[in-house]
């Protein structure tokens, strides 16, 4: 069994982001802020995470308080390994659908607006689902100085992966391999293992963010065909159909009225209900 010091790590990481305003000698207090432009992203451990997991350290334990709490990215099918918080953990999720279990039961779906209280002691996991990204705000408090003791990791029959899925799915094609694998074999290869594979891998931006950059990268340059798949990709990252809206609406100021109106048309098709 492990132990994972969050609460050190946290304080190394955040404090450092919490600047107290000078105050003047009977003035009325002000309010640390930390902004979000002063934090970044790190990789979740190899060890207590599986898939591609990016954390951004929200803030740490200011005493007398002892909770510390972080923003959490499973990438689709990634999640934690089994473990267990001292004092219990409270997850907030605020983008895409996710999965949550406890030892001994079932598979659980949570989707955003969902508060997921972990009881002290309890043994479980949580992650992405198998086809959506998931991003939740964790808090949890300390005690003796820890906030969660760690376990093995979830295997993929406990995540609901039979074992034939990865060996099927390594030997189907790839969207690239299918449009011009044929024709241009290098060209797909490229697009699959540096840009997807590398690229829209890096920790630096989440997989929503990648998205909502290629997505109104493909609207300035009017380029319809392109637009229809990243606007299905990036509902699977986590964005909504109002955010892509919002978008669409938005960028009609700076990259030209025909180029949104050319997205709003494939977006309606894409987007909304059948």
């Amino acid at each position: 069994m492990k132990k994972f010091a969050l609460p050190l790590i946290l304080t190394a990481m955040a404090t450092s982001l919490w600047a107290t305003p000078p105050q003047a000698t009977g003035a009325v207090p002000l309010a640390s802020i930390s902004r979000e432009a002063s934090r970044s992203a790190s990789k979740g451990p190899e060890d207590r995470f599986t898939g591609n997991v990016r954390i951004v350290y929200l803030f740490p334990a200011n005493a007398p308080s002892k909770a510390t709490g972080g923003q959490v990215t499973f990438d689709a099918g990634a999640r934690t390994a089994w473990h267990t918080h001292p004092v219990g953990q409270t997850l907030i999720v605020t983008a895409g659908t996710g999965r949550v279990q406890f030892w001994g039961g079932p598979i659980q779906e949570i989707t955003p607006g969902d508060v997921v209280w972990i009881p002290p002691g309890q043994k479980h996991w949580h992650g992405a689902s198998p086809s959506s990204p998931m991003t939740h705000i964790s808090v949890q408090e300390q005690l003796d100085g820890q906030s969660a003791e760690w376990f093995e990791k979830v295997t993929d029959e406990q995540y609901g992966v039979s074992a034939a899925a990865a060996p099927m799915a390594a030997n189907k094609n790839s969207r690239a391999q299918q449009l011009f694998g044929d024709f241009a074999q290098k060209f797909a290869e490229l697009t699959d293992k540096v840009l997807y594979a590398d690229i829209w891998e890096r920790p630096g931006l989440s997989k929503r963010d990648r998205s909502l950059v290629t997505v109104s990268a493909l609207i300035a340059m009017n380029r319809p065909d392109q637009l229809r798949s990243h606007l299905t990709l990036a509902r699977q990252n986590g964005l909504t159909t109002e955010e892509l809206s919002e978008t669409i609406t938005h960028l009609a100021f700076y990259s030209g009225w025909p180029s949104s109106v050319s997205a709003a048309t494939v977006a309606k098709d894409v987007l909304l209900p059948k």
